[in-house]
């Protein structure tokens, strides 16, 4: 993963795990009972519960019962601390069994991209992140590996397969991105995400530049009798994951790579 410089040799992009720090020793005034797996945890949790916006190191000390100094001991910035919360999240990434030879390549890859999706969900916060730091750390890396072990297994030409995991892995993105600023929308005014998706089927419904639109969508199955929100996303996430992981073995046999015109 390719990461900018000012164009002066030898410089790196800064990173949490591109920095090394000596061995930490407790002081006597740190508090007992400290130490980096809770800070991340509870980085995490302040995350999930108020989000990007709203957290500080201030805020975590507090929560943790501490001084901000204390945090600061055990990582140089806030930043840093981001870092180890997004990959602790990577971690929560369930990957594919790769002891069984026989199994199959395309539902090792619906798996990872299951998984991604959930972390999204779970973890709102953790999309922007991503487009933010360059995610090299154990677990971001794990998951990475993963993917390209399985590429590697579906007869794809090698030259396409990051074309192919940037298909599959943007859309996911993309996908649980937008749900999840959907629900947190939701959760904001106190409202259910069937009750939102019915504010604006109502708000829309009987005015006629909509009409067209309302009609086209009920032909695409956008509303299902019985079907609720989540039931809808799910459905179309899915098939729209075997539509890219088609579009893949469809391509797979072709180790020619793409023709060009005399």
């Amino acid at each position: 993963m390719a990461a900018a410089t000012d164009g002066r040799a030898g410089k790196r992009p800064h990173s949490v795990w591109l920095t090394e720090r000596p061995p930490l020793k407790r002081k006597a005034d740190q508090p007992a009972g400290l130490d980096l797996d809770k800070i991340v945890a509870a980085t995490v949790r302040l995350l999930d519960a108020e989000g990007l916006a709203k957290f500080s190191m201030r805020r975590l000390a507090a929560e943790l019962g501490v001084t901000a100094m204390s945090v600061y001991w055990y990582v140089d910035t806030k930043d840093d601390l981001l870092e180890l919360a997004l990959d602790a999240v990577a971690g929560e990434m369930t990957l594919p069994d790769e002891s069984d030879d026989t199994a199959d390549w395309r539902d090792q890859l619906r798996v990872l991209a299951t998984a991604y999706r959930d972390i999204l969900l779970r973890h709102p916060w953790a999309a922007r992140l991503l487009g933010e730091f360059i995610n090299i750390g154990p677990h971001s890396v794990a998951f990475s590996n993963a993917t390209l072990r399985v590429m590697a297994r579906s007869g794809l030409d090698p030259d396409r397969t990051s074309g192919a995991l940037a298909s599959v892995f943007h859309f996911v993105y993309g996908f649980s991105t937008v749900r999840a600023l959907h629900e947190a929308r939701c959760r904001a005014a106190g409202i259910s995400l069937d009750d939102y998706f019915g504010q604006v089927v109502a708000a829309v419904s009987d005015r006629p530049e909509f009409a067209e639109t309302m009609e086209l969508s009920a032909r695409a199955g956008y509303a299902r009798r019985g079907d609720s929100a989540v039931d809808m996303l799910d459905r179309d996430f899915i098939f729209a994951l075997d539509l890219q992981i088609a579009g893949i073995d469809a391509l797979r046999a072709d180790r020619e790579g793409p023709r060009t015109e005399a």
